[in-house]
């Protein structure tokens, strides 16, 4: 009751919520567009998603950066400071690794992607997709469900990756025969891996957000 209490008499944030939007909105941008460059056959438009993936994760930099400045000069805050400073960089990570893998792929030079790679980054689009949904419905705890059923569904995103990413290493050692190759896939296979596991990491800072809110 005295949590509930507290929250009716806090007043509305304006500052917080729209940079946790602004910053869920940019991940989503960079999951669209690593999902996008794998899909891409021409090698201009390849190269200018790569650069569009760079600057999304310098925008996602510079909002992250916003946000740490706006914790060290606001003593009221939408919830636990320590809790804003995870789910920042938690969303950061998620970045990090779809940035780490468009330029692991322009660094190799791999003009071809095996479906797995194809699979791994259309998770990563939904994973991103539905982490912006739950950020969303932080400032709107009426709708506690709709955040659930987001973070359910990123749980099950990265139990897919995991699986998809296993079957890709194991078919990659048993069929690939040039070696340079083969360390090449299976780099990119596991960066991109790793980011349904930091969007899994994100979906676990909102959670205990809600659970402490609720």
């Amino acid at each position: 009751m005295l949590n509930s209490l507290f929250k009716a008499l806090m007043p509305p944030d304006k500052k917080f919520f729209p940079l946790f939007d602004k910053a869920a909105t940019n991940l989503q941008d960079g999951g669209q567009a690593i999902h996008t460059l794998m899909l891409t056959r021409e090698h201009e438009a390849r190269i200018d998603l790569i650069r569009k993936i760079e600057k999304i994760e310098h925008n996602g930099d510079e909002i992250t950066h916003e946000i740490f400045q706006q914790l060290s000069k606001n003593f009221i805050t939408p919830f636990d400071r320590e809790d804003i400073h995870r789910l920042v960089s938690s969303i950061d990570d998620v970045l990090d690794f779809i940035h780490g893998s468009a330029k692991r792929i322009e660094l190799y030079q791999l003009n071809e992607y095996t479906t797995d790679i194809i699979k791994l980054a259309e998770l990563i689009a939904k994973g991103t997709e539905e982490l912006r949904r739950a950020v969303f419905e932080l400032k709107n705890m009426r709708k506690m469900r709709d955040i659930t059923d987001s973070l359910v569904r990123i749980n099950s995103i990265e139990n897919h990756a995991d699986d998809i990413f296993d079957n890709a290493v194991a078919q990659l050692f048993r069929n690939e025969k040039d070696a340079i190759k083969l360390i090449k896939i299976k780099e990119v296979l596991s960066v991109l891996e790793t980011a349904t596991d930091k969007c899994e990491d994100a979906a676990n800072v909102i959670e205990s957000i809600v659970v402490k809110m609720s």
